[in-house]
């Protein structure tokens, strides 16, 4: 399943399909490769502004405002979210986990008699709606996101829901199962 920003990828493991794969890959685009070139050609040129305009200034200013323009782009791009993944092992429970541009893999594991009830939610603000996936779990008053940094639309979170449903052997269909489609 391809959307404009995300796609989705669904895995099955081993013989029995034990292990139930799903990601929600982040697509690239142009337009974030052209970001990354323009914001190269921002610090160049900020350099160049420095060492050209400002002749009776200290070398120190250069390289502070150089400093600066680099920590901003790496802000900037180093720790965007490429991928988010959630592996679902009927019998041991369900690890989520998020990867990086930079390389840092972020996981987290649930126990399947932990989860009391995978919930899809829609997040209505002033400004944007969208649907998120949360577990309802035993002993704790928040709930769990699943994806914690992307939105995907409903369409590929609802085999996520299924999954984890059928794992926590929750075979009710849910108001918000209904309310999607």
């Amino acid at each position: 399943m391809v959307n404009r920003r995300y796609g989705y990828l669904h895995e099955c493991k081993w013989p029995l399909e034990a292990i139930d794969m799903h990601h929600v890959v982040v697509r690239k685009s142009n337009a974030k490769g052209f970001f990354v070139y323009l914001s190269a050609l921002i610090v160049v040129a900020n350099a160049a502004s420095y060492l050209l305009l400002v002749k009776d200034k200290s070398i120190t200013i250069l390289l502070w405002g150089f400093l600066l323009s680099v920590l901003l782009v790496k802000v900037m791009f180093w720790n965007r979210v490429m991928k988010e993944s959630v592996v679902v092992m009927p019998t041991f429970g369900v690890q989520l986990e998020t990867h990086y541009a930079s390389g840092r893999i972020i996981h987290r594991f649930i126990p399947i008699g932990k989860i009391l009830k995978p919930v899809l939610l829609e997040c209505v603000s002033p400004v944007t709606c969208y649907w998120s996936l949360s577990l309802l779990l035993h002993g704790e008053a928040e709930l769990t996101l699943v994806l914690k940094e992307l939105r995907p639309p409903v369409k590929m979170l609802i085999p996520i829901w299924k999954a984890l449903c059928d794992a926590s052997d929750i075979k009710e269909v849910s108001d918000s199962w209904k309310d999607a489609n």
